[in-house]
């Protein structure tokens, strides 16, 4: 008994649909977190979680300012269609910002506080790879 093989390329309706869902949520959850940050007071920042009243403002503001800018990258220019490229680089930064974030907890002793990091960085990683090779968007002609 033998089995066919095909040499389809294109991916599954599964995986673009699986990226938009997962961009959708990367989106949601970054811009909101970072609009959180920048409109919400320092001192009831603080009482949700303390390294916010403990860092200096400008770096809580920065880490609000990237969230904001990698929840609007990552949806963005794949739903425009222009520039989709850019959803990549994004995705890559909303990564990075989460090795960031787990080794500010990691040195301030907080590794309880790293699950949900380590988790973005996969999600984020995905959308990456999915928009880079997988499922690419085209941009408009």
């Amino acid at each position: 008994m033998t089995t066919a093989i095909t040499g389809s390329t294109s991916p599954s309706k599964t995986l673009p649909a699986s990226l938009w869902l997962v961009q959708a949520l990367l989106g949601v959850l970054f811009a909101g977190t970072g609009l959180w940050k920048l409109l919400t007071p320092v001192p009831a920042l603080a009482a949700m979680i303390p390294w916010a009243g403990q860092v200096p403002v400008a770096f809580l503001y920065a880490t609000a300012l990237f969230d904001l800018l990698g929840g609007i990258g990552v949806v963005l220019p794949s739903l425009t269609r222009i520039k989709p490229g850019l959803t990549v680089l994004a995705a890559l930064g909303c990564a990075a910002l989460q090795v960031s974030a787990i080794l500010f907890h990691l040195s301030r002793g907080e590794a309880a506080n790293t699950p949900f990091n380590f988790l973005l960085v996969g999600l984020s990683l995905f959308v990456a790879w999915g928009r880079r090779s997988r499922a690419p968007i085209q941009p408009r002609s």
